[in-house]
């Protein structure tokens, strides 16, 4: 794995954890049942961790609604839990929109399916529209 990329170090501890948790539970349980666990590990590694963390989206400065990220690891990292039978374009995409919702740039999806699956996404903050219309806010 390289060292060359924005919070390796960190995304490396997450993937550490999730395997463990998987190697531990196997597949076949709800979301809420990883998240714990991802939970308790993450919190034994060290890392700040809060789940369920609202975040408000707006839209033309109006808030339109809001969702809730399940895990964010030390204010930089948005964890995405699924538990599917593999990861599709609408986990990713759902990934991204949370990352250009907020000023994460940094963002993983851990899937607990028969295959353990992990992907790291980056949107760099340079890349979002910050302008009038844009979509954000992170407690």
């Amino acid at each position: 794995m390289s060292d060359n990329y924005q919070h390796s170090e960190l995304t490396s501890t997450v993937i550490k954890a999730f395997y463990k948790v998987y190697n531990t539970l196997g597949f076949g349980f709800l979301e809420k049942v990883y998240e714990k666990a991802l939970l308790i590990e993450f919190k034994k590694s060290g890392l700040v961790c809060n789940s369920q963390v609202q975040i408000k989206v707006y839209y033309d400065s109006e808030s339109v609604g809001s969702y809730f990220a399940d895990i964010v690891i030390n204010s930089c990292i948005i964890i995405e839990i699924k538990a599917a039978e593999s990861l599709c374009e609408e986990h990713e995409a759902q990934l991204i929109n949370y990352l250009k919702a907020t000023d994460f740039e940094v963002g993983m999806l851990l899937n607990f399916g028969k295959i353990p699956q992990f992907k790291r996404k980056v949107f760099a903050s340079r890349y979002k529209n910050r302008s009038g219309n844009n979509f954000l806010n992170q407690p």
